[in-house]
């Protein structure tokens, strides 16, 4: 109490107080990315599909291409509007953008079939069977093949030996060879143009994708209106897609 009796208010005990020099600034929340220009977006995007369409134009350079059988050389073991898988690993690399090609290291078998540019028409493709191989005497007597002497065993010929189809004997030269269609009787082939030189080797086929019952006018190189009318026939009338033959594999 003071001296009048009055009690005095008793103040609360201060709380402490920390040192300002001690505290801690908290950092600022960092500033929220900022949104990408439209110019920014489309480069990102460029840059993305120039890489996909760089890897698309190595794997059908090198490894993989599509082909279309337009005539009846190889039946019976391809028929016009076979739609084929080409493996091109080992045998021939194409440079994108140009006609310039890059043999690799892999060689055929005898009796493989084989895909390779035309001698008699360059910018064509043919699919024929591999017979000859360089160094090999081939001969053809009352249409039954001879190499080096002794006739050769061909279970995938259409028909039977003709007796006026005579060839021969030649010997294959080094870096060709002697291709004949397994439907001899309608396959232009080295009987009538000579070997295939190992720079035209192009793969061997690896499975049918397709197979479409169509005029073979249709399948013919440069037949765009043609083709793509047998394409929506197909989707019209499934019946003409021979689908069995998908994904028979060789």
């Amino acid at each position: 109490m003071n001296s009048d009796g009055a009690e005095n208010p008793v103040s609360p005990a201060p709380a402490d107080v920390p040192d300002p020099a001690s505290l801690e600034v908290a950092p600022a929340p960092p500033d929220a990315p900022a949104s990408p220009t439209l110019g920014k977006v489309f480069i990102r995007e460029l840059r993305s599909w120039f890489w996909v369409a760089l890897a698309f134009l190595l794997i059908t350079g090198t490894m993989v291409q599509a082909r279309v059988i337009p005539s009846g050389s190889m039946e019976r073991t391809l028929l016009v509007g076979d739609h084929l898988l080409m493996s091109r690993m080992g045998y021939d690399a194409t440079i994108p953008f140009t006609s310039y090609h890059l043999r690799l290291w892999r060689e055929p078998r005898r009796q493989q079939m084989i895909i390779f540019r035309a001698p008699p028409e360059p910018n064509e493709d043919y699919i024929k069977r591999l017979i000859g191989m360089p160094g090999d005497r081939v001969e053809i007597r009352k249409g039954i093949v001879y190499i080096n002497g002794e006739a050769l065993v061909e279970p995938y010929r259409n028909g039977l030996p003709d007796p006026s189809d005579n060839y021969g004997p030649v010997t294959v030269p080094a870096r060709s060879y002697f291709v004949l269609g397994d439907n001899r009787g309608d396959s232009s082939d080295s009987r009538y143009w000579g070997f295939v030189p190992e720079s035209n080797l192009l793969g061997t086929p690896i499975f049918i994708y397709m197979s479409v019952e169509a005029p073979d006018e249709a399948w013919q190189p440069g037949e765009v209106r043609e083709r793509f009318l047998a394409y929506l026939n197909a989707m019209l009338h499934p019946h003409l897609v021979r689908w069995h033959r998908l994904f028979t594999f060789f």
